[in-house]
This record gives structure tokens, sequence and C-alpha cells, in this order.
């Protein structure tokens, strides 16, 4: 049972309509974690515990509504629910798109952050959303990272999206951050700057630290074919990226690049880097996902508190089939807990300087 001390950690489930119930049920009653951190889910109840009666392969748990100011310990066999204002999913259709399902997953997470924000809750897990049905609830937002980013009040610049594959090959894991957002991928690549590279350098080696316990070193991708070719294949790499490396040189991080990405990622995996700057979404995401699809997590850098999150999406084919795969929300939840552990997010005072406010 843990201490009355231990986090409060808050799970949400994402579109109900996808897996998102299924793998925090399933993680809920697997996870080891109810001994060091007090977890909720922030939800809907009732539509919680109909997912429970009615989808094969999901664990016998009970559910229950509680108060945020409940303090009592979680166990692995009853679901506490915390209910946001806007608590009832609606005419959410399992395995769709649907307004119903974007309103319940983003009004979830933003009661949430708000709990993390005013000291009731100390990290944020997250299950998958669905754009589209975001996009059709009214919320003019990519995904989580730049919802979260709002609603802490602040620019989309200033948040980061990283993967983390825990203990990749005994090497302690790999962070992989992205400079880019969700966006198409001539606006990311027109976008691109020395200091933006620079900044998500500094937040992912400001993570790696307590995470891995000790000085991270830290690769930087190229954007062109092998690093460039002096040149022949763009200009970028000497215009851009290295004088981003630069930066992150002398903000203290243990840095090289622009190194090619077709073998960049490779190395990595075998343990030379810690963490690697991917410069856009596909760069960093699919090498992710070939590595540990079902254990990487989702880590937002740059807000004022914890968020996690699976890497897998809503999954509608497979919703109600038994086959949703707990592993990164098992992983997302331990590294949450982690963090809080660590003290994590540190505050600016404590991060490298050199690269810490540009933009």
């Amino acid at each position: 049972m843990p201490h009355a001390a231990a986090p409060i950690v808050l799970l949400t489930c994402g579109d109900p309509a996808g897996i998102g119930p299924e793998v925090v049920a399933k993680a809920w009653a697997a996870t080891p974690l109810h001994a060091d951190a007090r977890l909720r889910v922030v939800g809907d109840a009732a539509s919680l515990a109909a997912t429970l009666a009615d989808r094969a392969g999901l664990p016998r748990l009970a559910c229950q509504r509680i108060d945020s100011a409940d303090d009592r310990p979680s166990t692995a066999g009853t679901l506490l629910v915390i209910e946001p204002p806007a608590a009832a999913a609606g005419d959410v259709v399992v395995g769709s798109a649907t307004p119903a399902g974007g309103r319940a997953a983003a009004a979830a997470v933003l009661a949430a952050a708000q709990l993390v924000l005013s000291g009731r809750a100390a990290a944020i897990v997250t299950g998958p959303l669905h754009k589209e049905a975001l996009h059709a609830a009214g919320y003019d937002v990519p995904g989580h990272t730049e919802l979260l980013a709002r609603a802490c009040g602040l620019a989309d610049a200033e948040v980061s999206m990283m993967l983390w594959l825990p203990e990749q090959h005994g090497a302690g894991g790999l962070g992989i951050v992205h400079a880019t957002l969700h966006e198409p991928l001539a606006r990311a690549v027109s976008r691109l700057t020395s200091a933006g590279i620079a900044e998500a350098g500094v937040r992912l080696a400001g993570l790696l630290e307590p995470l891995i316990g000790r000085r991270p070193r830290i690769a930087v991708a190229a954007l062109n074919p092998h690093g460039g070719e002096s040149g022949l294949f763009g200009d970028e790499e000497p215009r851009i990226v290295a004088p981003a490396v630069g930066l992150l040189a002398a903000a203290g991080v243990d840095v090289r690049g622009p190194l090619p990405a077709d073998t960049l990622f490779l190395r990595a995996s075998r343990g030379e880097f810690d963490g690697v700057v991917a410069l856009y979404h596909d760069q960093g995401h699919i090498p992710a996902k070939l590595l540990g699809m079902h254990r990487a997590v989702n880590i937002t850098l740059g807000l004022p508190f914890v968020r996690t999150s699976v890497a897998h999406g809503t999954a509608f084919d497979i919703v109600g089939t038994g086959a949703a795969d707990p592993s990164s929300m098992l992983a997302a939840i331990a590294a949450a807990v982690r963090l809080v552990s660590v003290g994590w997010p540190l505050t600016a005072a404590a991060a490298p300087a050199a690269a810490r406010g540009r933009r």
C-alpha cells in the first residue's frame, strides 16, 4: 500500500471509441506501481463501467467514482474515476471517429491538466485520441502535445515531442526528440531553425539525465540524404543544423552531429547514443516504432508538469477483440512515476543556459 504522500498520477483513456479504455484497464490491473503512486482515471465513470462489461479480454475491475480531493490509495482491483465537468461521452460509436469521442477525450485531458496545474495531482498519462474526432469536436489542434501546451498558456514552439524506448539493448534507454511537431512535411522543413533544434536538444538532455542517471550522449540527425553530401543534396546541414549542434555544445550538452539519419538510428539502437534530435515527425517516429512499437512512451517536454503517453493510436480496427496490448501504457505509467520521483521537470533556472529563451 502506498505511503500517504505517494504522488497522484492521472490516467486518461483518450477517445472512448478506441482501445484507450482497454489498455488503461489492462495496465491498471497489471502495474506494480500502485505501491508507488495513487492512480486515478479521469473520464466518464458510466462509460468506463460499460466498457469493462462489454468488451472482450478485459480484467474484472470495479469502477468507483471519487472526488478529486479523495486521497485514498489505488489498488489493482478497482478503477478510481474522477469525472471531468463534461464527463458524458454522448453518442460514441465504438470503432469510429465521432465528435462525441473527440469531446470526451478533450474534456478528460483538459480536466486532468487543471488538476495538475492546481497542485492536486503530479502527472498525467494519456491514452490515444483520434485527431479527426478531435477536430470534429471543435478543437483546432493537431493532438495532445499542442492541446496541453495551450492549456498551460504556452506557444506550440515552447514544447517538444519525445519518444522514449526504455532499456534499449541494456544501454539505459533511447530518447528521440522532435524539433518540429505534427505538421505537413514541407512546412516542418521550412520552419527549421538552429535555435529551435537546439532548444529541442536541451529539453531532451534535461529529461534523459534523470531517467538514465548520468550525462546523456546526444546526436543530432541531418536533414538531407547522406548528411547533404557537402552541399550536393542541400545546404541545411551547414546553414541550420551544424550551428544548432554548436549551440548545444555551448550549453554543456555532450553532442555530435549532424549525422546521416539512415545510419544514426542503427548506431543509437546499439547504445552509441542515449538520445537523438530528429528534425521532423517521421524521421523520429518510424525508427522508434520499428525498434519498440509496444514499449515506446511519448513524453511532452517543456510543460510545467509530467505528461507521458502511449505511442500508438486508437486502433479502431481491433477495438473489443481483446487484442489491445497494454505494454506502452504500462511503460508510460512507469516513466511518469519515475520522472515525478526525481523531481522532473527542472525549473528553467536549472536548465542549460546557452539555448534557453531562443526561438
